[in-house]
């Protein structure tokens, strides 16, 4: 009797509820995912970085936040900062892991990406421990026109790294980094990857109407596809956010769309967007698991209020261009 009463608390707490365990319909912003031996480990925005694992891209569990207090440069950029880390992503180089992510002030360019390093994403190996490394870009209000969040890192095909980021202000840019992948490379190298036209001014405290972020580069065959969001996110049956794309030889663009417009003139092929079912369809990721090509966003379920869910659809590819299936009353 008292084994079973034991038992009893424990799903009722939910320690051993699958329920509580497993889910289909995770609620995350900005995912982004690794895999590592059989297991797929998704980093979202959320407290210490949210993590979820899955074995099957279908189930997720819970597992612990990257950070259980916030690192401890963060104040220094954004005062009493509060532990909600925006806009991961996530690079292996050798056997290190390196997790960007993103401390901001919402609405401002008061930001900047930091990186922390892992040897293994298993929260049960004995190696695992994340160590952050500190501020790689920092943007400061009145001396910079862009906004340092949304960090995607990609080698290029001679083997350099580049991080492309960026929100609003005068678009998405991408500098060069170090070899140790935690500091901008010298001399520095810096391009605009992406702009829309402001309607107004460009004072520097001032996002703009310009809407545009969370770029991500994905290398196929010869060319780079610069994935990227527009319109606006984190508005719940508000939200416009959609998925576009261009595409280029060099890692450093020019980016074009299927019409050949450049991404920087405000070019951008309409790849996903939300429906009645399903709103704000955005801040996307794009890997290669196991010979298939997929692509990671969020989007708000109009059936069922609250945070965003996570999508995944397969990536399908036609004459050099990316395409997935629309939106349905499934969000995968």
């Amino acid at each position: 009797m008292k084994t079973f009463k034991i038992l009893s608390a424990l799903i009722f707490l939910g320690i051993l509820s699958s329920q509580a365990q497993d889910t289909r319909d995770i609620r995350v912003h900005d995912p982004v995912v690794a895999k590592e031996g059989d297991t797929y480990y998704l980093f979202n925005t959320g407290k210490g970085i949210g993590v979820y694992s899955s074995k099957d891209l279908k189930d997720w569990k819970p597992e612990p936040s990257v950070f259980t207090e916030k690192p401890a440069w963060t104040d220094s950029v954004v005062p009493n900062f509060k532990n909600h880390i925006w806009a991961p992503d996530i690079i292996k180089k050798d056997s290190t892991w390196y997790l960007y992510y993103s401390v901001s002030a919402f609405a401002k360019n008061t930001s900047a990406i930091g990186v922390a390093t892992n040897k293994t994403l298993n929260p049960k190996d004995p190696d695992y421990k994340w160590t952050d490394q500190g501020i790689v870009i920092r943007s400061i209000p009145n001396r910079d026109m862009w906004n340092a969040i949304d960090p995607n890192v990609i080698y290029d095909k001679e083997g350099t790294p580049w991080m492309a980021f960026g929100s609003f202000w005068n678009g998405l840019k991408m500098v060069k980094l170090s070899e140790e992948l935690t500091q901008i490379a010298e001399p520095q190298e810096w391009y605009t990857i992406a702009s829309r036209k402001r309607s107004f001014g460009i004072p520097s405290e001032d996002p703009g109407d310009a809407a545009l972020e969370a770029p991500f580069i994905f290398k196929k065959g010869n060319w780079y596809y610069q994935f990227l969001s527009w319109d606006l996110c984190c508005r719940a049956e508000k939200s416009t956010y959609k998925v576009v794309v261009g595409r280029s030889k060099q890692v450093t663009g020019p980016y074009v769309d299927k019409d050949g417009k450049s991404l920087n003139e405000g070019g951008g092929t309409l790849l996903l967007q939300g429906n009645k079912n399903w709103y704000g369809a955005g801040h996307n990721s794009v890997y290669n698991f196991d010979g298939k090509d997929y692509m990671f966003f969020h989007a708000y379920d109009a059936n069922d209020k609250g945070a965003p869910k996570l999508g995944i659809k397969e990536v399908k590819w036609k004459n050099g261009w990316p395409s997935v299936e629309p939106m349905n009353e499934q969000i995968k």
